[in-house]
């Protein structure tokens, strides 16, 4: 690696490896399965080239991230760097309730990670589902069972329901700023599950401010 905070805190060897700009946003990137550089660089729109290639051959040092050949070249998680995707929701639960308004726009992936770490278990008490969210040409399978969420990045092979819409109006519906009534989206198969997909997630609340 470049740079290293020489610290042997472990806190600090983590940081030596997916502190860099970009690095941590990479990985939320790969979390669902593997990525040609033109699909992550459309998903961090803000990384310039040079710089996505430049983390990601640091994270290829550091064992995050691997290279494989499948009719082009493909990044993906290394066991070690899948090992990150409870950390990046806890993460992500975490930066949700900051004070500070959200900005830009949520890349398709960082939605559906958004709605795992949003995921409410109790709503999902004894509901056994799958569902396929379409986004565009993205495809997601979600399953639901008695309280537990998996998310992948694949069509489901017999879903409950099929969920098609855009990834602004998903966001909306799920954190409740926008109602099912009259909204872009195509549902196909039971009405009913469809329906209480959208009932599964939770907007985090900020922290209550600090007493003086």
């Amino acid at each position: 690696m470049t740079r290293s905070y020489g610290d042997p805190c472990g806190i600090a060897r983590a940081l030596d490896v997916v502190g860099e700009r970009w690095a941590l946003l990479i990985v939320r990137e790969l979390l669902f399965g593997p990525k040609r550089f033109t699909d992550l660089k459309a998903g961090l729109a803000g990384a310039s080239p040079n710089v996505l290639s430049q983390r990601l051959r640091e994270l290829e040092a550091g064992g995050i991230v691997q290279r494989r050949r499948a009719g082009g070249a493909l990044y993906e998680l290394t066991d070690w760097g899948r090992e990150l995707h409870p950390i990046l929701l806890s993460l992500g639960r975490w930066g949700a309730r900051s004070p500070v308004g959200p900005v830009g726009v949520l890349s398709v992936d960082a939605l559906m990670v958004a709605l795992e770490a949003t995921f409410v278990p109790e709503n999902a008490a004894a509901l056994r589902a799958n569902y396929e969210i379409r986004l565009g040409e993205d495809r997601f399978s979600v399953d639901i069972d008695d309280g537990a969420i998996a998310i992948g990045r694949a069509n489901s092979r017999n879903p409950d329901a099929i969920i098609d819409t855009d990834p602004s109006t998903l966001r909306a519906l799920v954190f409740g700023d926008r109602k099912l009534a009259g909204a872009p989206v195509e549902i196909r198969g039971d009405a009913r599950l469809a329906r209480k997909f959208f009932r599964l997630f939770a907007r985090p609340s900020s922290p209550p401010p600090q007493r003086m």
